[in-house]
């Protein structure tokens, strides 16, 4: 059986279970039939993120050992005025960093190759603002 090599979806977890999602996932596949895409947003990863986070104190590090090392490319979700979540970035990050080629989706759906700009990189704080409607440090 040949499979097909594995893209990795980073978006942040705003977009999880939205019509946006559904309608970028549809894109990203047919710009890439060649890849099997894999989005973390499903119940196994949802779980692993947990127990990870229980058992080991941060949950994203299952998301470094465990998922996307077995990733042979990227595409992650800028937000609207193109800046990227602290964690979608460091995903981008470490695929680019293992060689493997990376791209960047924007919320209308344009895709473009991704260049691993710091300038548009937001800070944890930064980021969690923009998720959570309610953060405060």
């Amino acid at each position: 059986m040949n499979e097909r090599p594995l893209m990795y979806f980073g978006h942040p977890i705003n977009f999880y279970n939205t019509p946006k999602e559904a309608d970028l996932v549809r894109i990203i596949e047919a710009r890439f039939p060649e890849y099997a895409l894999e989005n973390p947003n499903q119940r196994h990863h949802q779980q692993g993120y947990v127990d990870w986070k229980a058992q080991k104190g941060n949950g994203m590090q299952y998301y470094f050992q465990i998922v996307l090392p077995k990733m042979d490319a990227g595409i992650f979700l800028c937000f609207e005025d193109r800046m990227f979540g602290f964690g979608v970035f460091g995903e981008a990050e470490f695929i680019a960093q293992r060689g493997n080629p990376i791209w960047e989706i924007d919320v209308e759906g344009n895709i473009t190759t991704m260049r691993l700009d710091t300038n548009r990189l937001l800070t944890i704080e930064e980021t969690k603002k923009r998720i959570y409607p309610n953060y405060s440090k």
